[in-house]
């Protein structure tokens, strides 16, 4: 029992701080949670609703063996560093490993890695704290609100229309996009007219009449002004004004998502993917060391750690001139401030001299969340911005231009940002210039653009609906439920979407909205910071919910299947198109009645032998074209997987491996090759 044992969620992770902390330590990994509810009891919901909301917690598939080992680990140590992620999941995943281990209250150290570098992480060592039971409450909460509301509306749409699952955020998310079609649909384009004056060097736009705003709503209106203008252009005052363009904040969970979706391309789930290895952990050669911060986070706030350094790089590298100052955040019920803003753990570890250890894309978001921490502290860039405004025959024209004159933060974030000089020539108040090429153009008013990745995330962070570190699962769930389609990278609701939208909102429209959705988030902080009791705000919740989903099992009324105009050759009754776990099938409306499947004929690849029944995993389309592998045996056997198998084994847990992203993975454990 000599060793100390740190407990951390990611194998990489482990490795690396294993490094840091030597020959006393033993640095393991429990591969991210290790229970979750069971889906026993009423509902299979697995949580006791009658003595006030008890969990009842389960190892999850596949992870027997890590708690054996772990147990093992546990044994052999004289004490037991609980180092899940620094936040609220993570401190939850610390009270399992506790409670699941049987580790007692003197044998263990809660310990938060904001960082993985080798001095933060040996000083977090120094300075433990105890599991956080408010924070724990706080996760359990959430947990159990979304497995009420998951099960029990997911089997409410799946029994009444055929839609895969509902969900407490994922459904107001839902919303936002179908209520945002509704708007387009519902939108009815407008006429208007712009009028400009084309001089040589610059264009003019009418945009007053004397002192007034001026609109232009037909041809008529347009003619009308170009009747009644000449071709002398009175230069009525000419204004400049220096300003500046302030400098960046730097990035939080959601402002990083929302960038490299518009800047870079990447979808929500991959920016955060790439950001885990980041902050885990990069072999450099001479060291492994977690390159940014921890990444889930919606705070702007600096530590004096990177302040200081990186004040002095700005001054050494771009001149006193460049400093900038530390931004203040503004007060926003919504934050919640546990850690700094996403940034790099060093400001002397530049992109490009390490970027032979990164991948390209992994180079990619590293040199933007740095180049953004370094910009939040450099000054801000100034603009000479000139406005002309010239007058005709008392109608006014406008012109406008502006010049960079101290590049400030631009300096390193330009790549992010346009910012093109528009240079006026030199104009005398009261001065005339003419011309008389004048241009009408006609317009009309474009409806609300539906959302891209970022721009939902924009909305869903200020509105209020869920956490940052939830937007990118939130996002991929709608998209692999098929109740959006991605058009020119904007979500488009599919006819099954809008069906769920408007079937909840029909039975739910109190409770799947945004305002009860962020009044929810409020209660979990409340929990969060011991301001309120867990099993309290789920009984108010659960008395209020479960009425409505009973009403709802009663009175909504059940979707018919779609019939394909064929008829059983069993019993003669219409094939209907049904769904199932792995796609849609035809078989006999008279079901139960009559079981007649209809063997769809189709070019099959045989993978492996079904480790279930031993039949043939063979390569399958859905009705929809999407591929799947599973049992020729169905539906018999239902053994399937969406991810290709490779006909290998897990070592760990023995079920089959997968090629998923270029890489081989376990189909239900964390096990990577």
């Amino acid at each position: 029992m000599a060793k100390k044992l740190v407990i951390v969620e990611s194998p990489s992770k482990s490795k690396t701080i294993e490094k840091y902390l030597g020959s006393d330590f033993k640095v393991v990994s429990s591969k991210g949670h290790i229970r979750d509810l069971s889906t026993t009891g009423q509902y299979g919901l697995g949580v006791d609703i009658e003595n006030g909301f008890t969990p009842n917690y389960v190892a999850i598939k596949g992870k027997t063996n890590v708690i054996k080992e772990l147990k093992k680990d546990v044994k052999d140590s004289e004490l037991v560093y609980l180092a899940s992620d620094p936040d609220r999941e993570g401190e939850a995943i610390a009270w399992h490993l506790k409670d699941a281990l049987g580790i007692k209250d003197n044998n263990y150290k809660r310990v938060l890695f904001h960082e993985i570098t080798k001095d933060k992480v040996i000083e977090a060592i120094n300075n433990p704290t105890v599991i956080d039971d408010n924070l724990v409450h706080s996760q359990e909460t959430r947990r159990i609100l979304d497995r009420i509301i998951g099960f029990r509306l997911s089997k409410l749409l799946q029994s009444k229309i055929g839609a895969k699952s509902a969900g407490r955020v994922q459904s107001v998310a839902l919303k936002l996009i179908v209520d945002r079609e509704r708007e387009i649909d519902a939108f009815v384009p407008e006429e208007y007219w712009t009028i400009k004056a084309i001089f040589p060097e610059y264009e003019a736009e009418l945009f007053k009449y004397k002192s007034d705003d001026i609109e232009l709503k037909c041809k008529e209106d347009a003619d009308k002004v170009l009747n009644e203008i000449s071709d002398t252009y009175i230069v009525e005052s000419v204004e400049k004004k220096e300003k500046n363009k302030k400098s960046k904040l730097p990035f939080t969970t959601s402002t990083l998502q929302q960038e490299a979706s518009t800047k870079l391309g990447f979808a929500a789930k991959k920016t955060m993917s790439i950001a885990q290895k980041l902050y885990e952990g990069i072999d450099l050669g001479d060291e492994t060391v977690g390159l940014i911060t921890y990444m889930r986070t919606d705070s702007i706030r600096l530590s004096d750690d990177f302040i200081r350094p990186t004040m002095a790089f700005i001054k050494e590298n771009y001149g006193e001139n460049y400093v900038g100052y530390v931004k203040a955040a503004k007060k926003n019920d919504n934050v919640q401030d546990a850690h700094e803003a996403i940034r790099p753990t060093s400001i002397n570890r530049e992109p490009n001299k390490i970027k032979q250890y990164l991948s390209n894309d992994e180079f990619k978001l590293y040199s933007m969340i740095y180049k953004r921490a370094l910009a939040s502290l450099m000054a801000d860039a100034k603009v000479n911005q000139t406005t002309v405004v010239f007058d005709n025959n008392d109608y006014k024209f406008k012109t406008t231009g502006s010049i960079l004159i101290f590049d400030g933060y631009l300096k390193v974030y330009k790549d992010y940002e346009s910012s093109e000089d528009k240079i006026l020539p030199e104009f005398n108040e009261n001065g005339s210039l003419v011309t008389n090429n004048v241009e009408s153009e006609q317009h009309f008013t474009n409806p609300p653009a539906r959302y891209t990745e970022a721009k939902l995330i924009k909305e869903m962070e200020e509105l209020g609906i869920g956490r940052p570190s939830t937007y990118a699962k939130t996002i991929d769930t709608i998209k692999e439920r098929e109740y959006v389609t991605m058009e020119d990278k904007k979500f488009k609701p599919t006819s099954i979407g809008i069906e769920t939208t408007d079937k909840l909102q029909e039975f739910f429209s109190d409770l799947i909205n945004v305002e009860y959705t962020r009044d929810m988030e409020e209660d979990l902080d409340k929990i969060a910071e011991g301001k309120a009791v867990w099993n309290l705000v789920l009984d108010e919740f659960y008395k209020l919910f479960e009425p409505r989903v009973k009403e709802a099992f009663s009175d909504m009324e059940k979707k018919s299947p779609e019939t394909t105009g064929e008829k059983c050759p069993e019993c003669g009754s219409d094939l209907v198109v049904r769904k199932g776990r792995y796609g849609e099938f035809v078989a006999c409306s008279n079901y139960p009645g009559c079981k007649y499947i209809k063997r769809e004929v189709v070019e099959v690849t045989e993978i492996m032998d079904c480790p279930e029944c031993g039949g043939k995993i063979v390569e399958k389309p859905t009705r929809k074209g999407k591929v799947f592998y599973g049992c020729n045996n169905y539906p018999k056997c239902k053994f399937a997987l969406w991810d290709k198998p490779t006909g290998e084994f897990c070592p760990e847990c023995s079920k089959v491996l997968v090629e998923k992203n270029g890489k081989v993975k376990c189909s239900e454990c964390s096990y990577e090759k």
